[in-house]
């Protein structure tokens, strides 16, 4: 037993010494084999993140995270799958505790709000009151202007109200619809809170009905219940179970919430929340598209309105208009981020590949797939709702893989398998890694004593000594730990 004792202790010093000079590379996660090759990479800046996030033919995303201790308003910017950073989101709580979804410019997404007041300076506030009447006011909304029906049910409703203030965010899980992007989400926001409807009486009657959202901050100055502020390009809006850095309120869900979702098979309900909480995580398949502009409710259906012509001028349609004869014109244009998905309504234009001829009433779409870099063609007709044409490629000039050209200097930080995010090795501290391990013995082949080690385990499998079961988990256990 003196021999296995003497070779248990340098295996342990042998393990040491591993932990301390790793043969293989820095930790890159990465879930069960079941599952697709994984994306984790960090980035320094957001506009890399996303550049690259275009360019991935994983389904990926970029999320921005917070650092404690780090600079004030210092981020770093995660590209990784939803399901990829859940599953390393409950595990590394310490390092992912502040992050924050990136809602792509001009990404199709969810109805959301964030709501705060400040409590001392609203002591006769109600503010569960106050949200379920803001609910209750959008889903009536929603239903006068565009025809969708919403009720409680479709709201997830987050809190991270401290004694000093009240804080919620509410996410709107419409059933086949969305905004075209958060700046439509703004407008809607905006004109509904600053009474924008035709008529004195009119207008006397929104003040009214949205008193509620009228409180007070620090100062005592007059503000609203509804922060504006959070529908702006890419913006970074904090998600379910993070708090901000430096602080411990995480968003977690509301004791007054009555959300109900869609738990997909093999998916936890806690994922299910978290999945609902993401603004940008909206499908392509079957989404009506919801957009605001002030001048559609003063001019005539079928003209095209200041929103439909402003989208004509996107730098995107250069892209498809060359693929599209007969003096066409793009109607308008959605981007999908969860698909890496474009799509342009075609007007004036009805040629279906489906058919083999123009339809008389019903245009195209053209669909541009940014991951795969092809394009196809599918249609609005009902006998074609199913139908997808051949996939055309994209000229190479305007592909992401073509344009863009990472350089792996540009990911600036790694996550080690314990999840401390730190800054990479630079080339040159590389290289000298490299150099110096050249000259260090293999610790594991190397040894002069190896040959004893076998001989012992030798003697000890031919002599009729035994080790119990529960020795040997003991062992294992005290290792492990």
């Amino acid at each position: 037993m003196r021999k296995w004792g003497d070779r248990l202790q340098k295996v342990e010093q042998l393990a040491q010494s591993f932990h301390q000079n790793p043969l293989t590379s820095r930790y890159k996660p990465r879930l069960w084999p079941c599952q697709p090759s994984s994306v984790w990479k960090l980035f320094p800046r957001q506009s890399t993140a996303i550049s690259f996030a275009q360019s991935c033919k994983e389904v990926v995303h970029v999320f921005a995270l917070e650092k404690e201790n780090a600079s004030h308003g210092q981020r770093i910017y995660l590209v990784t799958s939803y399901s990829e950073l859940w599953h390393y989101y409950r595990t590394f709580s310490q390092s992912l505790m502040h992050c924050y979804e990136v809602i792509p410019e001009g990404a199709v997404c969810k109805l959301y709000f964030d709501l705060e007041f400040h409590k001392p300076s609203n002591k006769d506030r109600d503010g569960r009151a106050m949200v379920s009447m803001l609910i209750q006011y959008v889903c009536d909304k929603l239903l006068e202007v565009y025809g969708v029906e919403c009720s409680v049910k479709n709201v997830l409703n987050l809190d991270s109200s401290t004694e000093e203030k009240f804080s919620r965010h509410l996410i709107f899980s419409l059933q086949n619809a969305a905004f075209k992007d958060n700046i439509h989400v703004g407008e809607f926001h905006l004109a509904r809170t600053h009474n924008l409807d035709h008529g004195p009486q009119m207008k006397r009657r929104k003040q009214e009905d949205l008193s509620f959202l009228q409180v007070k901050n620090k100062d005592g100055r007059d503000c609203l219940f509804v922060d504006l502020g959070v529908y702006t390009k890419n913006r970074n809006f904090r998600l379910y179970k993070s708090s901000k850095v430096g602080k411990t309120a995480a968003f977690t869900v509301a004791e007054d919430n009555q959300f109900v979702g869609k738990a997909e098979k093999g998916t936890s309900p806690e994922e299910s929340v978290f999945l609902a909480s993401l603004v940008c995580n909206v499908s392509f398949t079957g989404q009506r598209i919801l957009t605001w502009d002030v001048a559609e409710e003063n001019e005539p259906k079928g003209k095209m309105n200041h929103h439909q012509q402003g989208s004509a001028s996107h730098s995107g349609d250069k892209l498809i208009l060359p693929f599209v004869i007969e003096k066409p014109s793009i109607r308008r244009w959605n981007y999908f981020p969860a698909e890496q998905l474009l799509v342009y309504d075609i007007a004036k234009y009805r040629w279906c590949e489906n058919v083999g001829r123009f339809h008389k009433s019903n245009n195209i779409m053209i669909v541009v797939d940014l991951r795969e870099e092809v394009w196809y063609q599918k249609c609005h007709d009902p006998e074609c709702r199913n139908f997808r044409s051949s996939s055309y490629p994209l000229p190479q000039e305007i592909c992401v893989s073509y344009i863009l050209s990472l350089d792996e200097e540009d990911q600036a930080y790694l996550m080690d398998d314990a999840g401390n995010i730190e800054p990479s090795q630079t080339p040159n501290q590389a290289k000298q890694r490299t150099a110096e391990s050249e000259k260090t013995p293999n610790v594991w082949g190397n040894e002069p004593d190896d040959q004893e080690y076998l001989e012992s385990l030798n003697d000890f499998e031919k002599s009729d000594g035994e080790i119990s079961d529960q020795l040997l988990l003991s062992c294992m256990a005290d290792f492990d730990s």
